[in-house]
């Protein structure tokens, strides 16, 4: 069978294993669109490639302990912003929820405790559990910062699997100190579905005889994978159910190759492996910041997100052949560009590209932008065939001087090194 393993209210059940005060306590975990990495001076930013979650981005700004944490989210006017990314089970009871705003949390809880984010520490802990649990089950593999799957195929017998997740679940709490709840099924879908179902710190096996009636019952707004849009079409044909779904079979299956594969995975057919190593395709950094008009100063911006995404490339050793700049407006407008280009990759030809994708995006000049997001994707590591022979040369020198620049950064930090136009244009 395969498992799902996550870890509680990751974030605050984090935050518990260093102070012993928060727990049985509502706590909730801040967070901002993290502006510190526009700051004039240096924003002490850390970077983190070799863990890929749903909430850790690869670079965010590093702890401060000396600074009270409520302090982080209070601008110089004396006004709370910022949004919680994450909240403990005795906060929710007040009705507060991911995504909802610090200033509306406090109005429904008063004493809720509200900490800044420490990703290091976060890591750090996702990365004990990874390797903790890689001593206890021969396949694993990490989905997200704190999600994990697990095949027992040929190491646990079905009949002691309960037995099994309930005994780990346990000793993660005593060695880690971390609560989870694990579910297992004979797919992964259905192992992540009846962890989500067994919350908080709880566990629960689906049987192959016992997963009609598991799922019968189940909104289909609450299985993995089934997006909004899916929903709607879902609910259009008044099936609001997974146990609906299954007994329309010939409706779903006719929509799309995707829709076929959802209902496999639905009916708990086992249609993915266990991978216990992703390779990495894509990378990006974005901001979200209050509204700016000022096209010098977003341009500013731009420079210095695409160092940042020109170290992580670095640092991977990758070659994109793909990039994309996206703009997000105020009044819910967007725009992007992209560009396919097959060259050897270095910081100085990066940002000159980044700044034509940024022009070229920016079609609502008369607009505010909220928002500005850098990617790169399809890497070609592996290979240098495809690179353009015409600028190899001139590249080869950058791309040299780009590696100097990122073992210097390494040593003292992001930003000894900056651009010039990174503060001409404030």
């Amino acid at each position: 069978m395969k498992i799902h393993i996550d870890i509680d209210s990751f974030f605050v059940s984090a935050e518990r294993t260093r102070d012993k005060s928060l727990c049985h306590k509502p706590v909730a975990i801040g967070g901002r669109g993290d502006s510190y990495i526009f700051a004039p001076t240096s924003s002490n930013q850390s970077i983190n490639l070799d863990n890929s979650g749903a909430f850790l981005g690869a670079f965010f700004q590093t702890y401060d302990p000396t600074q009270k944490d409520i302090e982080k989210f209070i601008d110089a006017d004396g006004k709370i912003r910022g949004i919680l990314t994450t909240s403990s089970y005795e906060a929710r009871k007040f009705g507060i929820k991911t995504g909802m705003s610090i200033r509306e949390a406090l109005s429904l809880c008063p004493e809720l405790i509200v900490k800044a984010p420490d990703m290091a520490l976060y890591k750090e802990l996702s990365s004990r559990l990874h390797n903790y649990l890689l001593n206890k089950i021969p396949l694993i593999e990490q989905a997200s910062i704190d999600e994990f799957y697990g095949d027992l195929k040929g190491w646990v017998e079905d009949s002691e699997v309960a037995f099994f997740i309930d005994t780990l679940r346990h000793e993660i709490k005593r060695d880690i100190d971390l609560p989870v709840s694990i579910g297992a099924a004979n797919s992964k879908a259905i192992a992540k579905l009846a962890t989500n179902m067994a919350k908080p710190f709880g566990c629960k096996t689906v049987f192959a005889h016992e997963h009609v009636e598991f799922v019968t019952n189940i909104h289909i707004k609450n299985f993995p994978g089934i997006g909004k849009s899916m929903q709607k079409k879902l609910l259009s044909y008044q099936i609001d159910t997974l146990g609906k779904l299954l007994k329309s079979r010939g409706i779903v299956e006719s929509w799309s190759p995707y829709s076929r594969t959802l209902y496999k995975q639905v009916n708990g057919e086992d249609t993915q492996e266990i991978k216990p190593l992703h390779v990495r395709k894509s990378i990006g950094i974005s901001r979200t910041f209050d509204s700016i008009i000022d096209r010098a100063e977003l341009r500013r911006r731009v420079i210095i997100l695409s160092r940042h995404l020109s170290h992580a490339l670095m640092r991977l050793n990758a070659l994109p052949t793909t990039y994309h700049v996206g703009i997000s407006y105020e009044l819910s407008q967007r725009s992007h560009a992209n560009i396919s280009q097959y060259r050897l990759f270095n910081e100085l030809w990066f940002r000159k590209l980044c700044l034509s994708l940024f022009y070229k995006a920016d079609t609502h000049k008369h607009l505010k932008i909220i928002r500005l997001s850098i990617s790169c994707s399809n890497f070609t590591c592996n290979s240098r065939r495809e690179l353009s022979l015409i600028e190899f040369d001139s590249d080869l020198k950058q791309h040299k001087l780009s590696q100097l620049i990122r073992e210097l950064r390494d040593l003292y930090g992001l930003d000894i090194l900056r651009f010039a136009s990174e503060i001409s244009f404030r």
